[in-house]
């Protein structure tokens, strides 16, 4: 992706289901658990760059001993901060202790990662500061272990100032405002709550406390606790916790809008918010690896036994498309034949744009996360070209050897135009120096096309707010001479918020809303924003923001082309000789090549939860008043 966005959080939780000696015997190692975390969550490490923790928690501690401990780090490289805390420690204690000796037990008493369960988070903040504050795992702490809880998660969510009057009603009193705290508290309420009912059942009876707290830690209902916590949700989220005497669950939205992946044998239960981290860190196949349903919690109970339960009511399923087109790895089974179809389907409009010149277009891409799409382009164009030959042989049978010969040596032009300097910083404030630095940021392959003669064709995997085009690529571009810039995202036009978990929040930052206004004034339509924003100011102040998306009807006032030749013009600098021209994906073609994941809410304004709608029309209120701020 050329503009940069943010990418999603992810989580990874692990819970070993046998006894530590077990471990210790079979693998010869006593840091087996902490081994598979590390590589678990560094196999995620594109979901996380600002941020990581890991919390850990041990079983059937003696009094006194901490049982529950975490790290987080806001470093350069935060996962390399962590494990290497957490690997001097372990071999510290360890490097003197005879081998004989370093059983479970002494472990358990010794090393502080020497755990049950673990609990990581990779931090992509979407908002507010980088702080250690801001790091997953949460803690809320107490000294009865069964009131203990730890979260992490990857989720935003629209309503989170309901929630806190939710806690207000019942008498807390939030020091934060964020949705991670509130849920937290949400859900540590209900499980106050479930342990004060178990523990009223057994006090009438009159047992003595500490067999309560026995029956209370075996008792406790995590499926009725998240039943009642997270009915009021709305938001997008996969959020893990770990309840402090064992009981675990990773909860996931009822929509599916973000994704969860799971594996169990009967060693251990592991969570991922990718499918081949889990088969990299096991070395399993991706069959073995199963998708959390939407709506349901994957729960694991201090004694081992796991089960899922649909905590929530069934919802359409709106899964996330930008982890097909971005976030997630391509090395995904699904997502790397899906990228190749969302190129693939773009070669029929490349090709009619290129008037289908085969001799002399130029192919390639930026960034690197595009190459995928790129191959599914080339696989066209080859298609395209193989099509050509054929009408070309079956028209002039008798052509001569010279002329069959140039045919059949005809093939896509591929080049490696421009790769990434990841060298540079900028580190000028003034805006003109800045920019200048900017423009060389990528270096391109000189001589890699006919100068005046040839089209340069760019596939992108998504075209977001169109700067970097404009500030950088396309002046980098045009040192080469090419006739033409064709520039393709293989992601449709970005044209509204996201609010569950993407930093995407603000109208005027999308290249598609700017080309959006230049029509209106261009058309004599700049009084439609003003009845827009009416609707949307008037929705909000009467409670029914959350039923329809207003900023639809600007979008419905010209076509998808009309956008894309206005995003051409506004990209395109001034000072360059190339003709610009931008394509985009269809979204027909994207739900096409990602069957399973129908969220297009970004493309298209259809919003998987009511609070999207709400969202988004606060978002166009903010525009119009010129309040730079979050809408959420």
């Amino acid at each position: 992706m050329s503009d940069s966005i943010k990418h999603e959080c992810g989580i990874a939780f692990i819970r070993l289901l046998k006894p530590q000696q077990y471990y210790i015997d079979k693998y010869g190692t006593a840091s087996y658990a902490i081994n598979k975390m590390y590589l678990l969550m560094e196999k995620q490490h594109n979901r996380g760059q600002d941020g990581a923790g890991l919390a850990y928690l041990k079983l059937d501690t003696k009094p006194g001993e901490q049982y529950i401990n975490r790290h987080r780090s806001i470093k350069q490289q935060p996962l390399q901060d962590i494990f290497k805390k957490v690997f001097t420690e372990f071999n510290k204690k360890t490097a003197k202790t005879p081998k004989k000796q370093l059983t479970a037990d002494w472990l358990k008493e010794n090393v502080s990662s020497a755990g049950e369960l673990f609990l990581g988070h990779l931090r992509y903040g979407t908002h507010g500061v980088n702080s250690i504050q801001a790091c997953h795992p949460f803690i809320r702490k107490n000294n009865w272990r069964s009131r203990n809880l730890v979260m992490a998660g990857n989720f935003n969510l629209t309503n989170v100032d309901e929630l806190i009057d939710f806690l207000v009603s019942i008498g807390q009193h939030p020091i934060k405002k964020s949705d991670t705290v509130t849920v937290m508290e949400k859900i540590g309420h209900y499980v106050d709550r479930d342990v004060q009912r178990i523990f009223d059942k057994y006090k009438a009876e009159n047992y003595d406390y500490k067999t309560i707290s026995e029956y209370v830690e075996k008792e406790l209902d995590i499926e009725s606790i998240l039943q009642h916590a997270a009915k009021d949700f709305d938001g997008g989220y996969l959020m893990a916790g770990l309840i402090g005497h064992g009981d675990a669950f990773v909860l996931r939205d009822p929509n599916g809008i973000r994704p969860g992946y799971y594996y169990k044998d009967d060693e251990v239960v592991v969570v991922a918010s990718e499918r081949p981290a889990i088969q990299t860190t096991f070395n399993i196949n991706s069959e073995n690896v199963k998708v959390i349903p939407p709506g349901n919690a994957l729960i694991v109970k201090k004694d081992g036994q796991f089960s899922l339960k649909q905590c929530l009511p069934s919802q359409e399923v709106l899964s996330c498309s930008f982890e097909r087109i971005y976030f997630s790895r391509g090395t995904d089974t699904e997502i790397y034949k899906e990228r190749i179809d969302l190129g693939y389907r773009l070669t029929d409009r490349v090709m009619k744009e290129v008037s289908y010149d085969y001799e002399n277009t130029v192919f390639s891409f930026i960034p690197n996360t595009a190459e995928v799409a790129f191959y599914g382009l080339m696989k066209g164009v080859e298609e395209h070209i193989n099509a050509h030959k054929q009408k070309e042989i079956e028209k002039n049978p008798a052509m001569s050897g010279e002329q069959l010969n140039h045919l059949l040596n005809l093939r896509p032009r591929v080049e490696k135009i421009a790769v990434k300097d990841v060298k540079m910083r900028t580190f000028i404030t003034d805006d003109a120096a800045r920019d200048e630095m900017v423009s060389h940021v990528y270096d391109i392959t000189y001589d890699s096309i006919q100068q005046q003669k040839d089209t340069l064709v760019m596939i992108d995997d998504s075209i977001v707010r169109g700067t970097t085009l404009q500030k950088s690529i396309l002046s980098i571009l045009d040192r080469l001479g090419p006739k033409k810039i064709i520039v393709v995202s293989s992601a449709p036009q970005i044209r509204y918020p996201d609010c569950y978990g993407i930093d995407m929040s603000k109208m005027h930052d999308f290249i598609a809303f700017r080309a959006l206004l230049a029509l209106l004034k261009e058309r004599g339509l700049a009084h439609k924003l003003e009845e827009v924003y009416e609707k949307c100011k008037k929705a909000l102040q009467d409670g029914t923001a959350k039923d329809k998306n207003y900023v639809q009807e600007l979008y419905a006032l010209f076509t998808d082309d009309e956008i894309s030749d206005k995003i051409s013009e506004i990209v395109r600098p001034e000072h360059i000789a190339a003709e610009v021209k931008v394509i985009y994906q269809d979204v027909k073609d994207l739900n096409l090549a990602c069957p399973k994941n129908l969220g297009d809410w970004y493309f298209t304004g259809n919003y998987p939860t009511p609070g999207g709608n709400k969202v988004v029309n606060k978002a166009f209120v903010f525009f119009m008043e010129g309040k730079n701020e979050r809408a959420y």
